[in-house]
């Protein structure tokens, strides 16, 4: 099972995203699930990584585990935000489409 939390700040801001777990859905390198979550995450990592205004920490220490941290500016917080709900809403599909594979949790915090 891969589960994932998601942080959201008082305005909505993807803060963090943590994805943990493997998803059994298929072998190693022909897993859809694993491959759905890994896409998403790292091109949202790719992208956020390029963007003024927006400071990303990321760690990926092992297979099965991906975390990042987002702290932004005034500048990029337009662009975060659209990003965000990007990320969330394709992980959330996932996690709906395959729910004995994937969870998602998102939490706000103020």
């Amino acid at each position: 099972m891969i589960e994932i939390q998601a942080v959201l700040d008082d305005a909505g801001l993807l803060r963090s995203c943590k994805a943990q777990g493997h998803s059994g859905a298929g072998k190693q390198g022909a897993d859809i699930v694993c491959a759905a979550v890994s896409v998403l995450i790292r091109t949202a990592v790719n992208v956020l990584s390029n963007k003024k205004g927006i400071t990303l920490r990321v760690d990926a220490p092992e297979r099965g585990f991906l975390w990042l941290e987002a702290d932004y500016s005034a500048e990029g917080k337009g662009f975060l935000s659209a990003a965000g709900e990007f990320l969330i809403a394709g992980l959330r599909s996932v996690a709906e489409e395959f729910p004995e594979n994937c969870t998602l949790s998102v939490e706000r915090r103020i």
